[in-house]
């Protein structure tokens, strides 16, 4: 099977939800017979083997009950086969309904060295907050649609920043703690969601109409290591390469005042997606 195409630069999220922004090709309207899209993500086959990262600073912070090793979070399976942390999102949708994308997932926490949420979805103009629970050096380095470095010293420190281009922003720590990742998703539009632990998610308030719903999975392979500079101990470090994201989409038709179903499923020979918009 041909190596999935590098995806992180794709702009994921299409036409802004900002009434301002007339370039942004999304105007908020009165929904008044909107249907939603109710649906789930879910496994096919044998859950893969994925290896843990091995915690080796700051143990007494990063591993307060002696596991050793850390998940690296980016496949979560329930026990029926949900997959957690999918994004699902209508492409080119141009009207509907105000942002109204969940708070919980625009707040970034660093707790025993462990991103919570996991993935984060902030609208694009939108500020994410960042802070940490941590006594200890972390940085937070954002690549893709944001390329911010934010340096938090003390426990409880809180840094706030502005979310300007829509898109895939993968999130790294530069002190050392080479286990800790995330990925974030700016959205121009409100019709996105998040897939919950049992890979369930629901898109409200939908104008009727026929779209094409899309599926993403940031990709859980670890495919090799990378150099990276600890800037506490200023030693170099290897940190896990993740395999590319996995996008595949299908049509959905929302009747007025209904709910249509829509069923995505996840596996080790997935189709990837044509780049595109």
């Amino acid at each position: 099977m041909k190596p999935f195409l590098w995806l992180t630069a794709i702009c994921l999220a299409v036409f802004g939800a900002q009434p301002s922004s007339a370039q942004n090709g999304y105007q908020v309207v009165s929904v008044e017979n909107g249907g939603s899209i109710h649906g789930t993500v879910s496994w096919q086959g044998a859950a893969p083997h994925l290896g843990a990262s091995e915690i080796n600073k700051d143990t007494q912070v990063c591993d307060p009950l002696g596991q050793k090793h850390r998940d690296l979070e980016r496949l979560l399976l329930s026990p029926n086969g949900g997959v957690a942390n999918t994004v699902v999102f209508l492409r080119n949708i141009t009207q509907g309904k105000a942002m109204d994308l969940p708070l919980s997932r625009r707040t970034l926490n660093q707790k025993s060295c462990r991103y919570e949420p996991h993935l984060l979805l902030v609208p694009v103009q939108a500020t994410l907050s960042v802070k940490s629970s941590d006594p200890l050096l972390h940085t937070v380095h954002m690549s893709g649609s944001a390329d911010y470095n934010l340096p938090f010293t003390a426990q409880g420190q809180e840094i706030s920043r502005p979310m300007t281009r829509d898109g895939v922003v993968s999130l790294r720590c530069n002190a050392g703690h080479v286990w800790m990742n995330g990925e974030m998703i700016v959205a121009k539009h409100p019709y996105y969601a998040v897939t919950d632990e049992n890979g369930n998610f629901e898109l409200t308030n939908v104008p009727p109409g026929t779209y094409e719903i899309v599926a993403w999975h940031e990709g859980w392979r670890t495919t090799g290591e990378s150099s990276v500079y600890d800037l506490a101990t200023q030693v170099r470090l290897k940190r896990p390469v993740f395999s590319d994201p996995i996008i595949w989409s299908k049509s959905v038709t929302v009747p007025p005042h209904a709910i249509a179903q829509v069923t995505f499923t996840l596996g080790e020979h997935t189709p990837q997606m044509a780049e595109g918009h």
